[in-house]
């Protein structure tokens, strides 16, 4: 099983976050999510079972129908799936699907994934 390289000491958490079998083969870590915080998604889902090669992370910011910001991200493959770790922006919704080298999507049943980042302030 190959470690991943740039997740260091973090390789623990994706294996406890792969071993977990979260629905649909998806995780963020950590929720909730606090802009200017790093996080990391791992994606162990139906194009990674299939046999994808690579896997990209298709993401935008704002609500779930008009994304602003999108952009296709590579991610790595790690010896528990695929992650991505990255800082998320200001307070405004984080969503997303993946896709693979092939043009396969999983996109959540059409459903996306969906995250609030919150600007970290008690109200």
């Amino acid at each position: 099983m190959a470690r991943p390289t740039r997740y260091g000491e973090g390789h623990a958490r994706l294996k406890a976050m792969h071993d977990a079998d979260f629905p649909g083969g998806v995780a963020v870590d950590p929720t909730p999510i606090t802009a200017g915080q790093e996080v990391t998604i791992l994606y162990n889902g139906l194009l990674a079972k299939s046999g994808a090669q690579e896997v990209y992370l298709h993401m935008g910011f704002g609500d779930n129908r008009n994304w602003h910001g999108t952009k296709d991200v590579r991610m790595e493959r790690t010896g528990w799936g695929f992650a991505k770790r990255m800082e998320m922006p200001e307070d405004r919704n984080f969503n997303f699907c993946f896709k693979d080298n092939a043009g396969n999507w999983d996109n959540n049943n059409g459903t996306n994934w969906t995250f609030q980042i919150h600007n970290g302030r008690m109200k």
